[in-house]
């Protein structure tokens, strides 16, 4: 029901705007986020975004270079990512959940999960 796409190999500094497309039901009043899992590494938070897109949260590693946004009447969410680094390098999944973004960001237990794309950032 979560489809994520638009990643790829990209040079460090290049940008990249993955995508997220819901289908099957309207997640416009899920909290919606992007957690990523490089090799090797454990999955890890990204960013999130209320499903008002009024708040939105993202790890302290990525903060000002990547912006999570929604668009509830196509039923997607986006992250833009510039500047990336070879360290951003890693399979990227999207997920909704029903509950508050100020908590479920915190958790992995999301109701929903997409199947990844894979960003390699090359130095």
């Amino acid at each position: 029901q979560l489809q994520a796409s638009g990643g790829g190999l990209v040079q460090a500094g290049d940008s990249l705007r993955l995508s997220c497309a819901a289908s099957g039901r309207t997640f416009s009043r899920y909290t919606m986020g992007w957690f990523r899992r490089a090799p090797g590494k454990e999955r890890e938070f990204v960013a999130a975004s209320a499903w008002s897109g009024g708040s939105t949260y993202y790890a302290d590693s990525v903060k000002g270079r990547f912006t999570i946004s929604r668009d509830n009447a196509k039923n997607t969410v986006y992250l833009q990512m510039n500047s990336l680094k070879p360290e951003d390098t890693a399979v990227y999944y999207c997920a909704a959940d029903p509950g508050a973004v100020s908590r479920i960001r915190l958790s992995y237990d999301w109701n929903y999960w997409g199947k990844g794309t894979l960003v390699t950032v090359s130095s």
